[in-house]
């Protein structure tokens, strides 16, 4: 189980990429959990402060997906969807593999409890269909040209988000 919105130990984390008009965030961790949970983190601390939030309560969905980068595309459009239809923002979330996808337990607060800190999330903008990252989980010394990310270097045992 990956959590997000809690302290992963040194373990996975993100930070925001330059982008004139996107937002785009790089999150990495040891697991596919771990860095999902992390890209999850990084788009609401883009938006509002986690750290405002009421008494968060749960809410429990499973999300399916053939391929990573859809999984990721998935579990963003829930996010957008959840906040444009019952106005909650996730404040931390508990990712489960299961065959084909994931269950996801988010810790949702209302986005009026949360500090703003820049614009909420409109869509996941996909490019040629396919999110405009992708999704690869491997050791740098497998991933041709991983000591020129921006991020780098991550450690041996780190997955990357890319």
């Amino acid at each position: 189980m990956a959590t997000g919105g809690a302290d992963t130990g040194g373990r996975g984390g993100h930070r925001g990429v330059p982008h004139t008009a996107d937002l785009r965030v790089a999150a990495w961790g040891p697991t596919r959990e771990e860095c999902l949970s992390q890209a999850v983190r990084g788009v609401v601390e883009a938006f509002a402060d986690p750290s405002t939030a009421g008494t968060p309560r749960w809410r429990h969905t499973e999300i399916h997906a053939d391929a990573d980068p859809d999984l990721l595309a998935a579990l963003m459009d829930d996010i957008v969807y959840r906040l444009d239809t019952a106005d909650e923002v996730p404040v931390g979330l508990e990712l489960d593999p299961i065959p084909g996808g994931l269950r996801v337990g988010y810790r949702m607060a209302d986005a009026h409890d949360l500090e703003p800190v820049g614009a909420a999330p409109k869509a996941v903008t996909l490019h040629d269909l396919r999110p405009v990252g992708y999704v690869l989980y491997a050791p740098p010394a497998y991933v041709p040209g991983a000591t020129a990310f921006p991020t780098s270097p991550v450690s041996r045992d780190a997955a990357q988000l890319v």
